[in-house]
């Protein structure tokens, strides 16, 4: 009865695309907007989930030679749609991810969510922790949220899982990293997380969600911490991947 009341008097409407809904709707993205995104299907890279065009080699080990000469630390990485900042400026996606993170709407995180698969790309492991890539205070402080803990939410609920926001921290302020090429931006997050609750973690198999991947490297250091503070294995779930 509230939820009817309250859409009746703020209408619904797709964060995408403005699109009114049914004023009885629960949804946040229309089907023409979550049809618009190019999902990340195999063949894939086994280690960085990126799209890989079959070969000979593809097709002996689905491994990147990259991946393969120098391994991550995580395990495994996946995303669910491709995100190209450029050509897409105003598609959908794009366009809800970057107001969510700048625009500090929090209410966003349920159109972003529509957008999870179901099942989950990495959800036949059996994960003991999901885990955000966590913000700094000062950049958590300005924007009032951390965009990937709420994903991380909600991908917790659909697995079961327990959510751990505290054990993992971001201990160093860093540049943005869009403008950065791959080592850059590896040197940039160097060191730049630690581990509050090391216990926690022993021998323990973590899921680490953000919503944006790019070269991974942030990703990768977040997976050398936990690691190294105990972790037995580290997956990344991403929801857009630039590639």
């Amino acid at each position: 009865m509230i939820r009817y009341l309250i859409n009746f008097i703020f209408p619904p409407r797709c964060a995408g695309c403005d699109a009114r809904f049914p004023i009885e709707s629960r949804e946040r993205v229309c089907v023409t907007c979550r049809a618009s995104v190019e999902r990340l299907s195999a063949p894939l890279c086994h280690t960085c989930g990126v799209p890989i065009e079959l070969s000979l080699e593809a097709e002996q080990n689905r491994t990147f030679r990259e991946c393969s000469a120098t391994p991550p630390h995580f395990t495994m990485a996946r995303a669910i749609a491709r995100y190209r900042s450029i050509e897409e400026a105003y598609a959908p996606l794009p366009s809800i991810i970057r107001r969510h993170q700048y625009g500090r709407d929090q209410a966003l995180t349920h159109a972003l969510a529509e957008f999870l698969d179901d099942p989950i790309p990495l959800a036949d492991n059996d994960y003991d922790l999901i885990m955000p890539v966590p913000l700094h205070p000062e950049r958590l402080r300005w924007r009032g949220f951390n965009q990937a803990a709420l994903l991380a939410a909600t991908v917790a609920r659909r697995l079961r899982r327990p959510l751990d926001v505290r054990s993992l921290a971001r201990s160093r302020a860093t540049a943005p990293q869009t403008a950065k090429d791959r080592r850059d931006r590896h040197r940039n997050v160097c060191d730049a997380f630690t581990v509050h609750r090391s216990a926690q973690l022993a021998n323990r198999r973590v899921l680490l969600v953000d919503d944006v991947m790019t070269t991974g490297s942030t990703a990768d250091e977040c997976a050398r911490t936990l690691l190294a503070a105990g972790a037995r294995r580290v997956d990344v779930l991403a929801l857009a991947r630039v590639i």
